[in-house]
């Protein structure tokens, strides 16, 4: 009773503590709201990443083929290689024989390293992920699926080299001649431009039909890998298959899991995601600090009270605990007022970072013609897949109501332990 009328007081005397806890509440709120769209976009980024770099790059595992075998010599024969896994290892859904060769890619002026990626015709339509993720610039992916001499690029590498579908893309490997590094030039025409909103991870592939690569460049210095998918690539039968699949190849492969290849960007990940939320808890911290004001405050307003009740007979402890629900109560109503907002921010951040990059770019394109982009692709996802954490929201709610506890204790314990006559005498 004493707690519900240190928050809700019946009398309409003005009151400095109440408004320092109205103070606090809102300052809690607005703390609330970044640190919730932190955790949910930062989880949305790092999943979409995730998501990407497994489906795109290398698979739930990745074998890395031995180049001196005869197993790999054609294309045919390499197919049918890969394959074999599929019928041995249990697990295995599907398998994308890959053939990766470093060459230079030219264009009108300029020239660009890239990563030529030989895969059969069909991977477009057989991998799902490839489906999902590449989205379709310009061009068709049709002359490619056919089989046709023709070639799948980048974004990035179509606008460095000024580039469209339908254009020739020159591209110079190397090959051995009597002892001697020549370079070897190959012409394909571009059926498509594709992204996968991630820059960082397409920004140098060109895809070409596997047979086309075995006929048209020198494999002296190319990687034979084996693209291999699962029903679940968080589970744990993953080192089984992983294991059987070491036994298939022998010693003529390295068999890895996606987490080992993509070890490092994975931990970067998890850096910057702390490092984010370590900043958001800081200032959600500074925020609670306002309610310790605001309790110390209301000890002062509420003397006579205190003196009061504990004249009365009331104990320290009941009056500690009165004053630390008066706190817990103020970080609940910041919590009802950060937590709607900070999910709404988050399920709606692609829409507002969209009217935000176009307003700033309405008053650049005023003062220098220059147009920004927020999201670059060289950096981020084009577009943020959002997800919200409910158990991480759950241990934002108990965090917040704890540390406002904690920085309100002092004050609280203080109260309890004032002595009665010395209040009277005060006041």
């Amino acid at each position: 009773m004493f707690a519900h009328s240190l928050i809700f007081p019946k009398t309409e005397k003005k009151s400095s503590a109440r408004r320092s806890l109205l103070g606090a509440m809102l300052c809690i709120g607005l703390s609330i709201v970044p640190l919730i769209a932190v955790i949910s976009i930062t989880d949305g980024m790092i999943k979409g990443m995730t998501e990407r770099l497994i489906g795109l790059s290398t698979g739930t595992l990745k074998a890395y083929i031995s180049s001196g075998i005869d197993e790999v010599m054609f294309s045919d024969r390499f197919c049918k290689y890969v394959q074999g896994l599929y019928d041995e290892v249990g697990g295995i859904t599907k398998v994308y024989p890959e053939t990766d060769i470093s060459a230079l890619a030219v264009g009108e002026n300029l020239r660009t390293g890239i990563e030529i990626r030989a895969f059969p015709s069909d991977i477009f339509k057989t991998n799902k992920a490839f489906g999902k993720y590449f989205e379709v610039l310009e061009g068709s992916l049709e002359d490619f699926s056919a089989g046709k001499k023709t070639v799948i690029i980048g974004q990035k590498i179509a606008d460095d080299l000024k580039l469209h579908a339908g254009d020739d893309l020159k591209i110079i490997t190397t090959k051995t001649t009597y002892k001697m590094i020549v370079p070897k030039l190959s012409v394909f025409k571009i059926s498509t431009v594709v992204s996968s909103g991630y820059q960082e991870l397409d920004q140098f592939w060109v895809f070409v039909p596997l047979e086309h690569a075995y006929k048209a460049f020198s494999l002296e210095n190319a990687a034979f890998c084996a693209m291999m998918e699962t029903d679940n690539a968080f589970g744990p039968e993953l080192v089984r298959i992983q294991r059987e699949a070491r036994q298939y190849f022998g010693k003529y492969a390295n068999v890895y899991r996606w987490d080992e290849v993509h070890a490092s960007e994975f931990e970067n990940f998890s850096s910057t995601k702390v490092m984010l939320i370590f900043v958001m808890f800081l200032i959600v911290l500074v925020a609670s600090i306002n309610i310790s004001s605001a309790i110390i405050m209301l000890v002062m307003e509420r003397q006579k009270e205190i003196a009061i009740l504990k004249s009365i007979g009331a104990s320290p402890r009941g009056i500690t605990l009165s004053f630390l629900m008066a706190a817990m109560a103020c970080s609940l109503g910041g919590l009802l007022i950060g937590l709607p907002l900070g999910i709404l921010f988050s399920l709606f951040s692609n829409q507002l970072i969209g009217g935000l990059e176009r307003l700033i770019n309405f008053f650049t394109a005023l003062l220098n013609g220059s147009q920004v982009r927020l999201m670059d692709p060289a950096y981020y996802l084009t577009e943020i897949p959002v997800a919200i954490p409910v158990n991480q929201i759950m241990l934002v709610i108990a965090g917040v109501l704890v540390l406002s506890v904690l920085v309100s204790y002092l004050p609280a314990r203080k109260a309890g332990r004032e002595k009665p006559l010395e209040l009277l005498r005060k006041n």
